[in-house]
């Protein structure tokens, strides 16, 4: 099976949803992204953002968590109904990450993934590239995270 036959193009998938915990936030950034709003709830306060909030690396890395969940799952109901699950291997990169709005503390944050095109790769016979839309929205239906993204499918 192909991806582009599980997923058509434009049909919006909902890969899960993740509670960003303050505790979550500060460990992430004290190893990744240590500047005071992610890491100092007091300090935070006198920022920008005006609170604790994630790291946008923190946000990317929970499409990725949310994705992968998504897609264990999804395998295994494939294999389950007798289905050969598409072979996606590694994404070759992303274009245009938005971090549009902050992600505080006890926010709650819905991934998704659109398939915007599917195109077979003139050198490399059995291989496509996928490209999709890659999305989070927050508890109140807030776009917080969007980017692009490329991977690759084998036969």
């Amino acid at each position: 099976m192909r991806l582009i036959e599980l997923s058509p193009i434009g049909q919006k998938i909902e890969t899960g949803t993740l509670l960003f915990t303050a505790e979550d936030i500060i460990r992430f950034a004290r190893q990744f992204d240590p500047q005071p709003f992610h890491v100092d709830p007091e300090a935070a306060k006198d920022f920008v953002f005006g609170g604790l909030c994630a790291s946008g690396w923190h946000t990317c890395a929970g499409w990725m968590k949310m994705f992968l969940a998504y897609w264990t799952v999804e395998q295994a109901r494939l294999v389950a109904d007798g289905i050969e699950p598409p072979k996606l291997g590694p994404s070759p990169g992303f274009l245009k990450l938005q971090w549009l709005r902050p992600v505080y503390a006890g926010d709650r944050i819905s991934y998704s993934v659109t398939l915007t095109e599917s195109r077979p790769l003139a050198s490399r016979p059995g291989t496509w590239m996928n490209s999709t839309l890659n999305e989070g929205v927050n508890q109140d239906g807030k776009p917080v995270i969007r980017f692009e993204s490329s991977m690759l499918e084998f036969e």
